[in-house]
């Protein structure tokens, strides 16, 4: 049998999660990534049951438990600690079969990218672009035209992906969601629950990580391009009088380790998420707000999917067709359901509008918010084919 060769753009979560899952079914993979060396930008993920159950199809979810921390116990805030609602840890345990996971983000890509052939990433290559029909996939290596023939290309090149660019058009760039967001990843040894608090026009998230690091995040509505001389500060700023423990993570956080980024999503759906022998999955497919924490679940879900899909003899266009079919309803309700989210949570500024939220929050049942909340997570890995 004639070896097939797979080539993914971009070697981001997402990314190598495809390469590994097609790397178990026989294939000859090759990652080509932009940026001069592997590496993950970002500092915490939760990788919900969905996720967890991904990565146990690729035979990695007794590593990703060794490195994350159970992130399922907590819950919903106001700014000021009054809890609206709480996860009880056992009860998701039961309902959906595994625990989420708090994972540093650059111990996630680690572990995906050794599980990979040594020879599979390349680096310093940014795609192009790829003909669909041929798969043959044009890039820059450091700077020179170079060319790939391929028998599958997997477009996994993120927000502003070049191949959905190329060979989707029509569709328009992604869509700023309104809102912006300071992050960090920190040792903090105090104790420390998984929870979300709500302000007006803010939300304040915080999860343990695992080797005693404590991912937080803070959104604000605010115009687009906006930034500060010191994040940091401008953070304080914002969320200083908020509960404990949000003034004491700011206080442990080093300035150099704050990130921030403007929240984009792709408000346009794609009518599709494979042309030919090209696949788009995570970002470049379903790029979604990240007020469900589904964004890196629904990429390992895509991965996951194409490679029971994409077998040693299938016919690539066909199992594209089926990998289109199995994804892009699912993960578009998901995009559409955090963009809910953002504006009925974060983004919410009249009183009046929040008090009526938070009382429909409090009084719904603890069950029946956990499994409202839950169904994200509701999936299974499909059966190879």
């Amino acid at each position: 049998m004639v070896e097939r060769h797979a080539v993914v753009a971009g070697a981001g979560i997402g990314g190598l999660a495809a390469a590994l899952a097609l790397h178990r079914r026989g294939w000859r993979v090759t990652v080509l990534e932009r940026a001069p060396e592997p590496r993950e930008v970002g500092a915490g993920i939760t990788l919900m049951a969905n996720a967890v159950r991904g990565l146990d199809a690729l035979g990695l979810g007794t590593a990703a438990r060794r490195l994350g921390h159970d992130g399922a116990a907590g819950g919903l805030r106001t700014w000021d600690g009054r809890w609206l609602s709480q996860v009880d840890a056992e009860e998701m345990h039961r309902l959906l079969g595994t625990s989420a996971l708090g994972v540093h983000r650059t111990a996630l890509h680690r572990m995906l990218r050794e599980a990979l052939p040594a020879e599979a990433l390349r680096t310093g290559c940014a795609v192009q672009d790829a003909d669909p029909d041929t798969g043959v996939v044009h890039y820059l290596r450091d700077g020179a035209p170079a060319e790939l023939r391929a028998d599958l290309v997997v477009g996994a090149d993120g927000l502003r992906s070049t191949l959905r660019t190329r060979l989707w058009p029509h569709i328009p760039p992604p869509a700023y969601g309104g809102s912006t967001a300071w992050r960090a990843a920190i040792p903090y040894g105090g104790p420390m629950l998984a929870a979300v608090s709500w302000g007006p026009g803010a939300e304040f998230g915080m999860v343990p990580l695992g080797g005693g690091q404590v991912y937080w995040y803070a959104a604000v509505s605010a115009p687009p391009g906006e930034r500060a001389p010191d994040e940091l500060a401008a953070a304080r700023e914002r969320f200083g009088d908020w509960h404990e423990p949000v003034p004491a993570l700011l206080a442990a956080t080093p300035p150099d380790a704050v990130l921030r980024n403007d929240l984009y999503h792709l408000a346009t759906p794609l009518p599709s998420y494979a042309r030919g022998r090209v696949a788009l999955l995570g970002d470049a497919a379903h790029a979604m707000m990240p007020n469900l924490g589904q964004g890196g679940c629904q990429a390992i879900e895509d991965a996951v999917t194409l490679g029971a899909v994409a077998g040693p003899d299938a016919d690539i266009p066909a199992a594209l067709r089926a990998y289109d079919r199995a994804r892009r309803s699912r993960s578009q309700a998901v995009a559409r359901a955090a963009a809910r989210m953002a504006r009925f949570g974060q983004q919410l500024r009249n009183p009046a509008a929040i008090a009526v939220r938070d009382t429909m929050v409090r009084l719904t049942p603890g069950r029946m918010a956990l499994r409202s909340m839950a169904r994200y997570a509701d999936w299974h890995p499909p059966r190879a084919t």
